[in-house]
């Protein structure tokens, strides 16, 4: 491919402005952060005595190591079966002819539609009705119910891409189903299923309103939806509220920098095969 100077130029451009636009937000958290409790940051200047205690104190007082615990058993109750629900469901409507499939495919893309600020009351409703208000199930089979539509999209655009020789091969071997996918199309499907991983995380543990709707204990929602509570103790301490807020985003920031490479080779996958 053949690019031209001003092309290079305009794509640098757009690159710088889109990297300020993301980066000013967290200079203007961090330089609110590190100003006195007591004082209503205003703009962005860097104070001239850092209050890096504020960071301490908001990791105390928001129960970080709780919240931390918590958050992960919720990323492990709903990143592992979306996964592998996911997985089943994508190599069903993507290799196998099964009856009804466009039919099925439709509703789920359907479902991408919905809004989930639509279905929150329902859903309330409903985990009322299955007694399971204010624990940690009440926030992770919603979640996995409501990643189901993306996730099956996404890994069915996998194993569309696949070439159906592989799996008349493994057929004509002797192999089952089940062992195609084990030993033929998870090993392919690796780079699908790692950047499906990391969004699937992404959302868990910034998933906000569901736990502040359907659990009371903050001790007991995910890192993100603990904020609800910490603004309203904190309302009038800015800089304590700042300091609270980049701590949580600090997990999910680590997450993607260490497998970003994963997840651009699954985007670049996904291009090529289109």
């Amino acid at each position: 491919m053949i690019v031209n100077k001003a092309e290079v130029v305009i794509g640098r451009v757009v690159l710088v402005v889109v990297l300020v636009l993301t980066v000013l937000p967290l200079v203007g958290m961090l330089s609110g952060a590190l100003q006195p409790a007591d004082r209503i940051p205003n703009g962005i200047s860097w104070p001239s005595d850092p209050q890096w205690g504020n960071f301490a104190e908001a990791f105390r007082t928001a129960h970080v190591w709780q919240l931390l615990g918590s958050s992960t058993l919720i990323v492990l109750g709903v990143v592992p079966l979306s996964l592998l629900m996911a997985t089943l469901a994508g190599y069903a409507l993507g290799n196998l002819r099964i009856r009804g499939g466009r039919v099925v495919f439709l509703v789920f893309v359907l479902g991408l539609t919905i809004p989930f600020e639509a279905i929150i009351i329902p859903i309330y409703y409903q985990i009322t009705d299955m007694g399971l208000l204010n624990t940690r199930w009440a926030i992770i089979l919603p979640l996995i119910g409501l990643y189901m539509p993306f996730s099956v999209v996404w890994m069915r655009a996998h194993f569309v891409g696949v070439p159906g020789e592989l799996s008349e091969a493994a057929r004509i071997d002797g192999a089952s189903i089940f062992q195609e996918i084990r030993r033929i199309q998870l090993p392919l499907a690796a780079p699908a299923l790692s950047s499906l991983a990391i969004l699937l995380f992404l959302w868990t543990w910034n998933q906000f309103l569901l736990p502040l709707v359907l659990v009371d204990d903050p001790d007991q929602r995910t890192m993100a939806g603990a904020l609800g509570a910490f603004q309203g103790q904190y309302l009038n301490q800015l800089p304590l509220m700042f300091a609270g807020a980049l701590i949580i985003m600090l997990p999910t920031i680590i997450i993607f920098v260490i497998f970003q490479r994963q997840f651009i080779k699954a985007l670049l996958q996904g291009a090529v095969k289109g």
